[in-house]
């Protein structure tokens, strides 16, 4: 198994662990526990470890080596992290946050491409809603999942906002999860194509107040669907 490949499959193992729970707070990871349970070398332990510490998940001690941390140190907008946290038994915590973060971000990102996208995205953005449309009403949802990130990372970009722009993965990574782990219909409801499009077209149009009004239509029907449970 090449390096590369061991790193992704360790540093998974373990922050699914982390993330979990399964781990508790405050307790110890050596390299030579994670090199014989994995069965890697030190070094890759060492990779492991070290990208773990960047992503919050464990400190180094003195005396004590690395130490699992609470939620609270968590860098919570790494796509990794926030993946291992939908698979995790927090998953819809997890799914709570990020939407109610989505609907704080997304309406104001969506206005703000109507002042500042470039000509070039907004008729993307209306392409891209059109073919989700069709793509939608024919049950094709791997597709359109792509096309949705596309459509989000567009209107997070374009916005103007720079911090926006950096939720872009993050919100890419939350529709993903949402896909993949069986908690969309099976095909997109007729509202929320009506929505997209409608952001599209207002963005395309230069309305601001419109394409805002349709983006807090879409996370906002989020939010409904996971307080229906």
């Amino acid at each position: 198994m090449a390096t590369t490949a061991l790193h992704t499959t360790v540093l998974d193992a373990l922050g699914r662990r982390i993330t979990s729970g399964d781990v508790a707070v405050g307790a110890p990871l050596t390299l030579d526990a994670i090199g014989t349970e994995f069965g890697v070398s030190r070094t890759v332990a060492r990779e492991v470890m070290r990208l773990l510490e960047g992503l919050g998940l464990v400190r180094s001690r003195r005396r004590v080596g690395l130490v699992v941390l609470g939620i609270e140190e968590w860098n919570v907008l790494d796509p990794r992290v926030i993946r291992w946290r939908l698979e995790g038994p927090g998953r819809d915590d997890q799914l709570r946050s990020l939407t109610e973060l989505r609907h704080a971000v997304e309406p104001l990102a969506a206005a703000g491409a109507a002042r500042h996208a470039p000509a070039p995205v907004r008729d993307e953005l209306v392409a891209v809603a059109a073919r989700m449309r069709r793509l939608g009403e024919a049950g094709d949802l791997e597709e359109f999942l792509a096309l949705d990130v596309r459509m989000h990372e567009l209107l997070l970009r374009s916005s103007g906002n720079e911090m926006f722009g950096a939720l872009a993965e993050v919100v890419a990574e939350v529709l993903s999860g949402r896909t993949h782990l069986g908690l969309m219909p099976a095909a997109p409801v007729p509202e929320a194509l009506d929505q997209h499009e409608a952001v599209a077209h207002a963005v395309a149009a230069g309305d601001p107040d419109t394409a805002e009004a349709a983006m807090a239509a879409i996370v906002g029907e989020v939010r409904r669907a996971l307080d229906r449970g």
